[in-house]
């Protein structure tokens, strides 16, 4: 079969003989779900300058190992983590094992259905009432299950018992007489009074039947017993991510024990397309949290949709959890933004242990310097601050666009645990374009570019303008048949290129003016600054769109650069660490930056170890060993070092005149210190023995060898007179 795309929902995987390369799945049984990152979503990012420190740091997130598809020897992976790491399976129990065998609501979540007061509280020697009427407004309450084992409810599901109690209402298990028993799960109303919780259960029935996906629990009927309605729902087996919180509290001596960050991550990579499925339906599910995820073996599932609404509807209940649900959505009521404000909030409590978060922080984070998993991943940071940001706008704009900057900083965080391993592979992104591999010192013109969105109506039009000279280029874009964002956007990148600075800074102007929060614009103003030398507005420019695409390495190259430039070694060398130990694409280019800022406070150790980072498959590896002899030869005058500074380029084509004038520069420093130290037997420096008379006439060849390589006379000239001094000396 021809590699395809798998399409099961968070794979990144490819169908080989029939099966993905990376989960197993099947090919005729992979199932489809909507296309992740195809949209022009990655346009909404907020342009508005990030308040939040620059930087990144490193931090250990382990991965489990692979795992085998039954009666195949083809590798399979867990298909939670998306290819880039592994989560832990979960076992699937007995369906009868879970039904409570005292079904009752814990007196603490006992409220009226109408005014939200306390009831069913149990005082002095009186015993808590499980129905009756609320003290303040009268209205009845009952929070005593209507369904027993044994009950056949519409003629059709046989009552297993009660799994639980939630927002709207008790939660049994059944068995469908109609569908050769299969599980289902009925969910009744928490009171049969209870107005909102009511019309809640009729638009489930009357536009939730609709929703299918695979990673979002299925309706399958709505039913009437005794009066009172219920959803038949599809039974989903396994553990919610809060009862796989509190498995770990306990196995943890009742210390709280947050998930490892890539496996956390992950769980929120893989829920993301439900929620753009609802979202492309017109629906907001309005109440994600820990609760109403499940994970079942090695997939998962979004349950519990009584709070899904329209989003055009204005007049129905609002369903929401305190300490996830968006501030605005009282006053504004629930969106799109206010959904992905959930999903940021949910995954800092899967973290980390979040104090506070339903009271002290009940719509913000906590302060950095206060958030260990805040210190040790900046990119997670800046993600969790953009998605619970306190305006609308300045979140992601959808699932797709979180859910793609959320797999970039899966990468890093996975990658973290390499502590300075070079990338292995590279991953590209829909934003930009990959950088320039640089050596000596990397320049703006070499940071990755914008690639063009493919919506934009110019998109076409744009892919055939390859004119190199920019300043021709701009003239070609003022012909563009519409002026586009895509138009203007290239035509600011020309006139910085052309050193047209003010029609730049103009170009970006009109964009930012048209949209606040276009951050492309803010990435060019940062390339203009940098080109001009304008280190403190590059560093607020790149340090902004950092804060708007998290995932990206672009920004953090760019960043690292500017406070390299700056002074910011600390930062710089961070930021390249990031890079270099996440793509391959970057680590060339980071290598030589961490090289850089570290060679120049003194550590060659670490600088070295940054230059070997360069893998042989690299076009810059000859230029990172030739930087390493170089390096070696400036800085060290130990003998061994100076012989590893010309085995360094040993096997590596480098230009002859260059080699010679190394292996001249190492001979002499060579013969210096024999002449502080002494001989060292059995040491051979770019093959002479560490001897002072061998070292002078092997130093003496190699000068005369490249005065002979040497065009400029004067020079010649100086060579040679070298030569003649360092020769061995004679008895006249």
């Amino acid at each position: 079969m021809t590699a395809t795309t798998c399409r099961s929902p968070g794979c990144q995987g490819a169908i080989e003989d029939g099966y993905c390369n990376v989960c197993g799945t099947p090919a005729a049984t992979a199932p489809q779900t909507p296309p992740v990152g195809s949209t022009a979503s990655h346009l909404a990012g907020s342009a508005r300058l990030a308040s939040a420190p620059i930087g990144s740091a490193r931090s250990s997130a382990g991965t489990t190992p692979t795992r085998r598809r039954t009666g195949s020897t083809r590798t399979r992976v867990s298909r939670l983590g998306a290819g880039i790491t592994t989560v832990p399976a979960t076992p699937v129990a007995d369906p009868r094992s879970v039904i409570m065998t005292n079904p009752q609501v814990p007196e603490d979540k006992r409220f009226c259905p109408r005014c939200d007061a306390p009831v069913g509280r149990s005082r002095g020697d009186r015993a808590a009432r499980s129905e009756g009427f609320c003290p303040k407004c009268r209205a009845p309450f009952s929070f005593a299950p209507k369904l027993i084992a044994g009950d056949l409810v519409a003629g059709q599901y046989a009552v297993i018992g009660a799994l639980a109690h939630g927002g709207l209402g008790w939660i049994y298990l059944a068995q469908d007489k109609n569908v050769s028993d299969r599980w289902v799960v009925l969910k009744g109303l928490l009171n049969s009074g209870d107005e909102d919780a009511y019309q809640a259960a009729v638009a489930e029935r009357q536009f939730l039947a609709a929703v299918e996906h695979p990673l979002i629990v299925g309706i399958h009927n709505f039913v009437l017993h005794e009066d009172a309605g219920y959803i038949v729902m599809e039974y989903v087996g396994g553990k919610s991510l809060k009862s796989i919180l509190k498995d770990r509290l306990t196995a943890n001596a009742g210390k709280y024990d947050p998930l490892p960050p890539d496996q956390a991550i992950a769980y929120i990579v893989e829920i993301l397309p439900a929620l753009s499925y609802l979202h492309d339906a017109g629906l907001i599910y309005c109440d994600f949290k820990p609760d109403n995820v499940v994970q079942s073996g090695d997939t998962l599932k979004l349950i519990d949709l009584g709070g899904v609404r329209r989003a055009d509807d204005t007049t129905s209940a609002i369903y929401g959890t305190v300490g996830y649900q968006a501030p605005e959505v009282a006053t504004l009521g629930p969106s799109v933004a206010g959904d992905v404000f959930t999903v940021g909030r949910a995954l800092t409590v899967l973290a980390m242990e979040f104090r506070g978060y339903q009271s002290t922080y009940v719509a913000t984070l906590p302060p950095v310097e206060d958030t260990p998993l805040f210190r040790q991943h900046d990119s997670l940071y800046k993600l969790l601050l953009k998605a619970t940001a306190a305006d609308p706008q300045d979140r992601f704009q959808s699932a797709e666009e979180m859910r793609e900057q959320l797999l970039g900083v899966l990468r890093e965080v996975v990658a973290a645990d390499s502590h300075l391993t070079a990338a292995s592979q590279s991953t590209p992104s829909s934003l930009f374009s990959a950088p320039v591999v640089a050596a000596g010192g990397l320049e703006w013109q070499q940071l990755p570019q914008l690639r063009v969105n493919p919506t934009d109506p110019m998109a076409t039009w744009l892919a055939a303008v390859s004119v190199p000279d920019p300043t021709e280029r701009l003239t070609a874009l003022d012909g563009a048949p519409e002026q586009t964002t895509e138009v203007l956007l290239a035509k600011a990148a020309a006139a910085i290129e052309a050193g047209l600075h003010v029609a730049a800074d103009d170009l970006v102007g009109v964009l930012l003016a048209a949209d606040p929060w276009e951050w492309r614009a803010v990435w060019l103003g940062g390339l203009s600054n940098l080109a001009l030398g304008e280190l403190a507005p590059a560093v607020a420019s790149f340090n902004a769109v950092y804060g708007q695409v998290p995932g990206e390495l672009a920004p953090k190259l760019a960043l690292a650069l500017a406070c390299e430039r700056s002074g910011q070694v600390d930062i710089a060398e961070r930021l390249y660490s990031v890079c270099a130990e996440t793509d391959a694409a970057y680590t060339s280019p980071a290598a030589f930056g961490l090289a850089r800022v570290r060679a120049s406070r003194g550590d060659v150790d670490a600088a070295l170890a940054a230059l070997d980072l360069v893998p042989p498959t690299s076009r810059a590896y000859v230029d990172a060993r030739r930087e390493r002899a170089a390096l070696l030869a400036r800085t060290r005058r130990d003998l061994r070092s100076l012989a590893d500074a010309v085995d360094s380029v040993a096997t590596v084509s480098i230009d002859p005149r260059d080699r010679q004038e190394l292996v001249a520069t190492v001979l002499q420093a060579a013969l210096a210190e024999v002449e502080r130290t002494g001989p060292q037997p059995g040491l051979r420096i770019a093959g002479i023995a560490a001897d002072e008379s061998s070292l002078r006439s092997g130093a003496e060849r190699a000068l005369r060898h490249l005065a002979a390589l040497t065009e400029d006379r004067e020079h010649r000239v100086l060579l040679v007179d070298e030569a003649n001094r360092v020769r061995p000396r004679t008895l006249t």
